[in-house]
């Protein structure tokens, strides 16, 4: 534990007191993003996208399941992958339990992943997740909403900086038994989807740190003394939940 100063009641609760007004500064600042995010502009998904779930294929509009709201996760498991990133499964553990409340204002969550279906329902068995999973390996979707790459794609910008990339491109590409190019033929993202009269809509997407939001402990570690305890070592410390000591 750091060194840390070390004060008494009545000093702590007047720092605590001026934290307060920035957490809540913070606060309406989210608020009003949220408002901003909900006023986006939508665009109409006009390509007649197939992808593979565990009752065959299905169309983007039966994906909703019923409701009029659908959120992919893109979960980092590529065509090469053997099993899926340490970390976007860490994701999927936060995310597994929220299908009923999700479900309760609308909201079907799925993840989708470019990998063949059995090698995904195989790893979700592993992980004992619930989590409705479909795979876009025969299909474009997830590399027109910038989910997925072609290796040459990837091999063009990330071959001349692989020896400068973060320490867990090539840890997490090492525990998907893949390389550093076939890992990053992925990318971890979000995509939120409406539907009415049969259209589907494209209402919002985020990538790279936009997704911390799906990624809970980080918010519960910014509350502990030690905070994330990174330092240079960015994610290196996450393993899937059967990997820990």
């Amino acid at each position: 534990m750091p060194t840390h100063e070390i004060a008494g009641r009545e000093e702590w609760q007047a720092a605590r007191e001026a934290l307060l007004r920035l957490e809540k500064e913070h606060t309406r600042a989210g608020d009003e993003l949220a408002r901003r995010r909900s006023a986006l502009p939508w665009v109409a998904v006009e390509e007649e996208y197939v992808l593979d779930a565990d009752d065959g294929p299905q169309s983007l509009a039966e994906l909703f399941d019923g409701r009029s709201q659908l959120v992919f996760y893109h979960f980092m498991f590529g065509p090469t992958y053997t099993a899926g990133c340490p970390v976007n499964s860490s994701i999927a553990d936060a995310l597994d339990g929220l299908q009923p409340h999700l479900h309760a204002r609308d909201v079907t969550l799925a993840l989708i992943s470019s990998a063949p279906l059995p090698r995904l329902r195989a790893y979700k068995q592993r992980m004992g997740w619930s989590l409705p999973w479909v795979s876009s390996a025969n299909s474009d979707f997830n590399r027109d909403v910038g989910a997925a790459f072609m290796p040459d794609q990837v091999r063009d910008w990330a071959a001349p900086i692989e020896d400068t990339l973060p320490p867990i491109v090539r840890q997490n590409a090492t525990a998907t038994g893949t390389d550093v190019i076939g890992y990053l033929s992925e990318a971890p993202a979000v995509t939120v989807f409406a539907i009415g009269n049969g259209v589907v809509y494209q209402t919002y997407g985020t990538s790279g740190r936009g997704v911390e939001f799906v990624m809970p402990y980080y918010p519960i570690l910014d509350r502990v003394p030690k905070g994330r305890d990174e330092g240079d070592g960015f994610q290196l410390w996450i393993r899937r939940h059967d990997e820990y000591a």
